[in-house]
């Protein structure tokens, strides 16, 4: 771990649903969070509109299917993943706003108790 390494941490839900993900897809995520939690931002990592740049997201295609997982990198000394799902939208690239509203208040949950 370099020396300015950020710990990485998971919201129980997001990590089972992660753990779900095909292995390339779980393995693309990681080296993105790794590249975060070092400082940086991969190049597959977005702002996840609506919460702010502080709240990027990670959007996957793999075999026809899209994978999300979204996190949060000013949330004290640690990067907070928030929330993996595979999206099956029919509405096109935008996130279904069921998924907005479950990362908005897992990150509202997280900054009461940090």
């Amino acid at each position: 771990m370099a020396p300015n390494t950020r710990p990485i941490s998971w919201i129980r839900a997001a990590r089972k649903d992660f753990e779900a993900f095909p292995e390339a897809v779980r393995t693309r995520c990681l080296t993105a969070l790794t590249i975060a939690a070092d400082g940086g931002k991969a190049d597959i990592a977005t702002p996840m509109r609506g919460l702010g740049s502080g709240v990027p997201e990670i959007a996957l295609a793999s075999r026809g299917d899209a994978y999300r997982l979204v996190y949060a990198v000013k949330l004290g000394e640690e990067i907070w993943v928030l929330h993996a799902f595979q999206k099956k939208s029919t509405q096109g690239i935008k996130t279904p706003k069921h998924e907005v509203d479950l990362v908005r208040n897992r990150l509202k949950r997280l900054k009461e108790v940090l």
